[in-house]
This record gives C-alpha cells, sequence and structure tokens, in this order.
C-alpha cells in the first residue's frame, strides 16, 4: 500500500471554519501539523463567529471573509492550496424547514462552486463533509455507506445533493474526492441551536429544556475531536478517491438520557424538562456503520461519551462569555419562532 500523504507544510483550504466543526478542526488539525498553513473561508452568518479562531497564530492562518456560493472568493481563497475541506453548510433541519432554498443554495450550489474551481487545480484531496441524516431513518440494522440515501428534510435532502455533485465530479472529471457522512457532534464552540448546546445553558439558565415529543428519538454522539482526527485520517489515506466514510462513535442515546444527563452534570432539577409538540418529519433513529473506516485505516474514537459530555458541559460553564450575546438578538427571535408558541404536551415535575 502506498505511503500516507504528509501535512506538514501543506496549505490547507477549510470552507466554514468559522463554525463549530469546521473551526474545531482548524485547532485540531495545526496543533499536529504546526508547519502547516490554513485558509479559512467563511460567510459569517449566524453560526459562523471569528472569535472561535482565537488563539490561533497569524503565520498558520490567513481568514478570508466569503462565500462558497461566490466564484472569485472561492478562487481567491484555493489558490495555492493542496487540500480542501468543505465544512461550509446550512445546517439545521428547524431553519431548513422555514427556509428550504437557502440549503439548496448553499449546499448544492456552493458545492458546484467548489468543485469547478477544484477541478482546475492539481489538488491533492477534496474532502467533502456530509452527514448520517442524508439516510433517513435508520429504524433496525446500521446503515453502511452501500443504504439507500432516503434524505427526509430539506436539510439532509440538500447534503445528499453536495455529496452526489462532489462524487460526480470525482467520475467525471477526476477530481479528488472523498465523502464523510458523521454522526451527531457535540463539543465546545458549537451554536446553542442544537441540542447540547441548548440544553446546557438553558439549563444554566434555569429555562425550560423544549423535549420534542417523547424525547425517545435515538442518535449516535461523538466528540468534536473525534471527528477531527477521522478527517485527519481521510485526508493522508492513500488511494480512497471516490469513497464514501461514515463516521460513528456507537455511542447510540436518545434525547432524554442526554437530557438527563445534562442536568445531572449540572445539578438541575428534572422539572426544568418541557416535553413539547415534535417537528414535521422527525427521523426516529439515525444509526451508522463505520466499521470499514476503522478496518480500512485504524480509526477509532477515543473519546468516551461520558468525559467528553462532562467535559462539554464543563466548557460551556466556564465560557458564559461566548455564548451569552449570542443567546440575544436574532438566536431570541428564532428561539421564539421555534418554541414561543410549541404546544406544551408534557411538564415533568421535579
Amino acid at each position: 500500500m502506498a505511503e500516507p500523504a504528509r501535512l506538514d507544510g501543506s496549505r490547507v483550504l477549510v470552507t466554514g471554519g468559522a463554525g463549530f466543526i469546521g473551526a474545531n478542526f482548524v485547532h485540531h488539525f495545526l496543533r499536529r501539523f504546526p508547519d502547516a498553513h490554513v485558509v479559512v473561508l467563511d460567510s459569517l452568518t449566524y453560526a459562523g463567529r471569528r472569535e472561535n479562531l482565537d488563539g490561533i497564530p497569524t503565520r498558520s492562518l490567513t481568514f478570508m471573509h466569503g462565500d462558497i456560493r461566490d466564484p472569485a472568493a472561492v478562487a481567491l481563497a484555493m489558490e495555492g492550496c493542496d487540500h480542501v475541506l468543505n465544512f461550509a453548510a446550512e445546517s439545521h433541519v428547524d431553519r431548513s424547514i422555514e427556509a428550504p432554498g437557502d440549503f439548496i443554495q448553499t449546499d448544492v450550489y456552493g458545492v458546484f462552486v467548489l468543485c469547478e474551481e477544484a477541478r482546475r487545480r492539481g489538488l491533492r484531496r477534496f474532502l467533502q463533509v456530509s452527514t448520517d441524516e442524508v439516510y433517513g431513518e435508520v429504524l433496525e440494522g446500521h446503515a453502511t455507506e452501500a443504504w439507500p440515501l432516503m434524505p427526509r428534510s430539506p436539510y439532509a435532502a440538500s447534503k445528499a445533493g453536495g455529496d452526489r455533485l462532489a462524487f460526480a465530479y470525482w467520475a467525471t472529471y477526476g477530481l479528488p474526492v472523498v465523502v464523510t457522512r458523521c454522526t451527531n457532534n457535540y463539543g465546545p464552540r458549537q451554536y446553542p441551536e442544537k441540542l447540547v448546546p441548548l440544553f446546557v445553558t438553558n439549563a444554566i439558565e434555569g429555562q425550560p429544556l423544549p423535549v420534542y415529543g417523547t424525547g425517545l428519538n435515538r442518535r449516535d454522539w461523538i466528540h468534536v475531536e473525534d471527528h477531527c482526527s477521522a478527517l485527519v485520517t481521510l485526508l493522508t489515506q492513500p488511494g480512497i478517491e471516490g469513497e464514501t466514510f461514515n463516521v460513528g462513535a456507537g455511542n447510540e442515546l436518545d434525547v432524554l438520557t442526554i437530557t438527563g444527563t445534562i442536568l445531572k452534570l449540572l445539578g438541575k432539577p428534572g422539572s426544568l424538562v418541557r416535553h413539547v409538540e415534535d417537528r414535521p418529519g422527525h427521523d426516529r433513529r439515525y444509526a451508522l456503520d463505520s466499521s470499514r473506516l476503522t478496518r480500512l485505516t485504524g480509526w477509532k474514537p477515543a473519546v468516551a461519551f461520558e468525559d467528553g459530555i462532562r467535559q462539554t458541559v464543563e466548557w460551556y460553564r466556564a465560557n458564559e462569555a461566548w455564548w451569552r450575546p449570542i443567546k440575544e438578538g436574532e438566536f431570541r427571535a428564532y428561539y421564539e419562532r421555534m418554541y414561543g408558541t410549541r404546544k406544551v404536551l408534557k411538564e415533568v415535575r421535579a
């Protein structure tokens, strides 16, 4: 087998690199490859935050404010880069129900713009970062990479479209594409519309935790550092162009279990839980089989859920100055749209 690619001294474009997973990847990558240089292209929408990249020296980072739908911005950002990782996406199911067109524009057309520019350059690898939600509900067993794509939300459908478009650029033009499909991430710097940071910050504030429906929807939960290590592994693995890899952690838990764990870690009462009317088309279960990635590369998740969730809760408790300003303004208006008029089904008594 060919030797793994070297990343020391490389120049890597990370789109969406000021968002949750993208920013954590930039920090992770530069800790491992301090001689590399990362170019971040981010449009700094509500979930992209420049301060997520604080602490990275300027010799290692070039930040460019721009949109992946803009060919000129993409061409400038990709200049001299040998690897591209596309994290840029509209990525919240609830928002995709409100405004599906925004998701199509970024998650499909944006991938087209990136692929068009990338095929004109001699890239070593183009990593399209996707989601397990493209498989839709997996009520039994675990989805392999050969599982049918059955997305059930505009978000999931837009990501499936971007995945297949990137793959088509490998099949048609030879662009060295690798697609990854990861399960639910949690960790520091996650925008508080997502379940874990929303429930942690609401609990800290003594505010209700809005649980959709029964709260028995199940997901696999992976710490963002484990996701980042899998991506680095796939950047360096030779001979996998045109392939897709699932990335999971084997921590399948329902929302009520996550909620109870957060409340216990914060010493907060169960009476904060509010069961509210479910969202349309809410998938009951996602479950990935990521054994192919492990067999091929030896990668395994390293962060136990009990350790990862405790560290995550502590990060939000210690970084109120990061999330409190976020929960004002646009977020407050969004929160009221999502939960302000949603019917309460059940309140939990202490």
